[in-house]
């Protein structure tokens, strides 16, 4: 049994120049070192000017790196002034800085916010560059947007219904060409059937009678009014998306090329050329995606330019931030949460996230359920074996660990097929049989040839 040193015991401090901040919604308690100011603790608004006094006072108390935890939006406007006063600014998740019980005052937490970081008891959060983050407000803000326009649609939904317009049993989207101009002719005074009818598009499989058969509705003004209105929103979301595309394409195209004069992939799948745009952004974000990055994550199985686009804009594409693939696992919750005693795992336990690259990579995962892939056979072996929520998941984490090689060493996906991972499957089947029958005192003899 090894012998803990006293030395083992003791605190060091690795931050002596450190502060620490509560944030709050009106005001900021910030403490510093007993030894800075007569008052080590004091209070500070939320306005810019007093920001500013904030960061000059911690700068006349010596103090060069303060603590803070990530409180809702109000830590942004704090940690924008500090950093560009020149202050290292760590932010730090409130699970991992929890105070003893009855010590939960403004004025201890920033005390206590300071006592950890002065002894490098706290980890820094990642936050992307600036580039990275105007980038992500625009892809966000278009998000916001295709989730406010799906809304629309289903409210527009729910007015035809209650009028008895079963426009979806005939029509797999009422947002389609079809859809919206049936509605439009509703809402400019059309009634009759035949006609709304012929408004259909040939690539429709259902007949013009059949669609007329279901646009027999019990007409009513109120619900008539809410159509209109929500199909006003609806157009107003499309024209938004339109503008945030625009201003999106002009970022882009004004970063740094960091293709070195390759050219993009050909797209040689059939699933991803006959794919339906829905949503996606008008203009060739794939492309421009591949001269920023001189990488293309469309090549790996399930990843489609949004779930790029999604994974670029929230982590950037400099994967040195994470020190391995694992850690990068870890950071996006990915892993499991062992509770180890004894050298045991006693338990396990599912680890909260909103990380969007999260949720994106497992959107993704589950796309692999009918792939003719060797990421699909995978997983189709996993989720038999383990469930698909288990499946999804170790897929995601999969799938990010390749996401993290091929922008860190530029390395190629390619696809070795299905059949390849079945033969590999095989043969470790073989290898586990053999050593199984050996363990046993039995031999695995190759049946003869038939």
């Amino acid at each position: 049994m090894r012998k803990i040193q006293s030395a083992d015991l003791r605190l060091e401090v690795v931050h002596p120049n450190a502060g620490g901040i509560d944030i709050g919604n009106e005001s900021h308690y910030v403490a510093v070192p007993p030894d800075r100011d007569s008052q080590p603790v004091q209070r500070f608004g939320c306005t810019t000017a007093e920001l500013k006094a904030m960061a000059d006072w911690l700068k006349q108390c010596g103090i060069c790196t303060v603590a803070m935890q990530s409180t809702g939006v109000y830590w942004i406007a704090v940690f924008d002034i500090l950093e560009s006063a020149g202050l290292e600014v760590y932010l730090v998740n409130s699970r991992d800085t929890k105070n003893l019980p009855g010590r939960k005052s403004d004025v201890q937490e920033s005390q206590w916010l300071m006592k950890l970081h002065t002894y490098g008891l706290l980890r820094n959060s990642f936050r992307p560059s600036q580039q990275i983050r105007t980038m992500r407000t625009y892809w966000r803000q278009r998000n916001d947007l295709v989730q406010s326009a799906g809304r629309h649609i289903q409210r527009m939904q729910k007015a035809l219904t209650q009028m008895n317009i079963q426009l979806a049993n005939v029509l797999s989207d009422i947002s389609g060409v079809t859809g919206q101009a049936i509605i439009t002719a509703i809402l400019a005074g059309e009634r009759n059937p035949r006609k709304l009818a012929e408004l259909r598009d040939p690539r429709v499989q259902a007949s013009q009678d059949e669609i007329a058969r279901y646009l027999e509705g019990n007409w009513q003004e109120d619900l008539l009014f809410v159509l209109k209105q929500e199909q006003e929103g609806y157009e107003f979301c499309q024209k938004q998306m339109a503008a945030c595309d625009e201003q999106l394409k002009q970022y882009l195209q004004q970063r740094e090329d960091c293709s070195q004069g390759a050219s993009l992939p050909e797209e040689t799948r059939k699933g991803r050329l006959s794919m339906k745009k829905g949503n996606r952004p008008q203009f060739d974000l794939r492309a421009d995606l591949f001269r920023m990055t001189g990488t293309d994550l469309t090549q790996i199985d399930s990843i489609d330019v949004m779930t790029a686009m999604t994974i670029l804009s929230e982590a950037g594409w400099d994967m040195s931030k994470w020190a391995t693939e694992d850690h990068f696992v870890s950071w996006l919750r990915l892993c499991p949460d062992n509770r180890i005693s004894g050298e045991k795992i006693i338990g396990k336990r599912r680890l909260p996230t909103n990380n969007r690259i999260t949720i994106a990579l497992k959107m993704a995962a589950s796309s692999l359920r009918k792939s003719k892939t060797y990421l699909g056979a995978q997983f189709r072996r996993l989720r038999t074996k383990l469930g698909a929520p288990i499946a999804i998941k170790a897929m995601a984490a999969k799938l990010a660990r390749l996401v993290y090689r091929m922008l860190r060493y530029g390395m190629k996906y390619v696809d070795q097929g299905t059949e390849f991972y079945e033969a590999q499957h095989r043969k470790l089947q073989i290898k586990q049989l053999k050593w199984k029958a050996a363990k046993l005192g039995f031999r695995v003899v190759d049946a003869p040839a038939a």
